[in-house]
């Protein structure tokens, strides 16, 4: 009997192990295969995907953005924001939930790296700032300002949380459900305004069960009006 008991536990525990999402390795195949981009911003060597220049001012918002859509998910990374601040903003972000628009621009959330921002969630094409996180003043004594930070993004629902290095930084709740998409594209962006390079290794993500009911981008006649939806909510404050 206790055999059995044994026997049964194991598989048990076998099971939620194998039930358990595995993680997506985004920068395992050639970068054309898995995102939209432009080749003379982006490139990825031994691992590392970089975006942007040390040396040339960027003059516009770049994104690299993936092919596919997703809605609930765990998205881990190492990302390095840096350049020479003296010569102008160095700044980037992470864009989930987003959809690609015209000229490789993205709308959505947008999960700030940069000094001043980290810990932000700004809403790009759509609301603008909806939070500047849990800890704005005292987050930067926990991180590398222009070096290397690992980023965890859960976003389960109507709820976005986001821990730099293992602390807690943000934690948003989409107070408009009914009219914000919770699926979307995932991009990487380098911020205009500075000579800022963008880099990032060990990009992974974890799908997590869909949210019955949510509302998605393909729900809407056209991109731009689920854009033109959002904007409204902002209009009747």
């Amino acid at each position: 009997m206790r055999s059995l008991l044994v026997l049964f536990l194991v598989l048990l525990t076998s099971f939620s192990v194998s039930a358990e999402p595995a993680k997506k390795d985004l920068l395992a195949k050639p970068l054309a295969e898995t995102f939209h981009y432009e080749p003379s911003v982006w490139s990825l060597a031994d691992g590392v995907l970089r975006g942007g220049s040390e040396t040339e001012r960027v003059k516009r918002n770049w994104f690299i953005t993936t092919r596919d859509s997703f809605e609930n998910f765990e998205l881990e990374m190492w990302i390095r924001c840096h350049g020479d601040p003296k010569l102008g903003m160095i700044n980037g972000g992470i864009q989930i939930r987003s959809a690609l628009i015209q000229n490789g621009h993205v709308a959505g959330y947008q999960v700030d790296v940069g000094k001043k921002w980290f810990g932000a969630i700004y809403d790009e094409h759509r609301r603008k700032l909806l939070t500047k996180g849990v800890d704005p003043e005292g987050i930067e004594a926990h991180l590398n300002i222009f070096g290397w930070n690992h980023y965890r993004i859960l976003a389960d629902g109507p709820r976005i949380r986001t821990w730099i290095n293992d602390r807690l930084v943000t934690d948003y709740t989409e107070p408009h459900p009914e009219v914000i998409p919770a699926d979307g594209q995932i991009a990487i962006q380098v911020h205009s305004g500075g000579n800022a390079l963008v880099q990032v290794r060990d990009l992974t993500i974890r799908e997590l069960p869909a949210t019955k009911g949510s509302v998605k981008w393909g729900d809407f006649p056209s991109i731009q009006e689920a854009i033109d939806a959002a904007k409204k909510l902002v209009e009747k404050k």
